[in-house]
């Protein structure tokens, strides 16, 4: 069973892009939009981009840091709704068998986000209303 609510999950699977959060040695905030995809078989965020294992987001998910991810938008008129993943990030190499993706292409590394607490708002309640929780 996931973690995540059906709405959520619904969400995570219609978006495209999100921000991750990590932060350095010295506790320095680091924030990028990435491209993301859920994975329902271990019920994780998986994070992938060009060059991966030279970024500082890979280097930092390494570190075994916490890390937050955020995806969210607002419909119209004023509809915001996102979701905030909090947790530990991995940073996964293995050229023997690639990860998939966001964009459906096979890549050698990626940034695993397991998650901690879940909080959303505006998918399973109203806009203003979150709903949050540990996982």
């Amino acid at each position: 069973m996931s973690h995540f609510t059906e709405q959520e999950i619904a969400y995570l699977n219609s978006q495209r892009l999100g921000r991750l959060a990590t932060v350095d040695a010295a506790g320095t905030p680091y924030v990028v939009p990435v491209g993301f995809r859920y994975n329902p078989e271990l019920d994780t965020i998986d994070i992938a981009g060009r060059e991966l294992r030279q970024s500082l987001k890979f280097t930092h998910a390494a570190s075994g840091r916490p890390l937050a991810f955020v995806v969210d938008d607002v419909l119209p008129p004023w509809q915001p709704r996102g979701i905030q993943i909090r947790g530990r990030g991995a940073a996964l190499t293995d050229e023997s068998r690639p990860f998939l993706a966001p964009w459906g292409e096979q890549v050698d590394a990626i940034i695993r986000i397991t998650p901690e607490v879940i909080s959303a708002w505006g998918l399973d309640t109203a806009a203003y209303q979150r709903n949050r929780r540990r996982v």
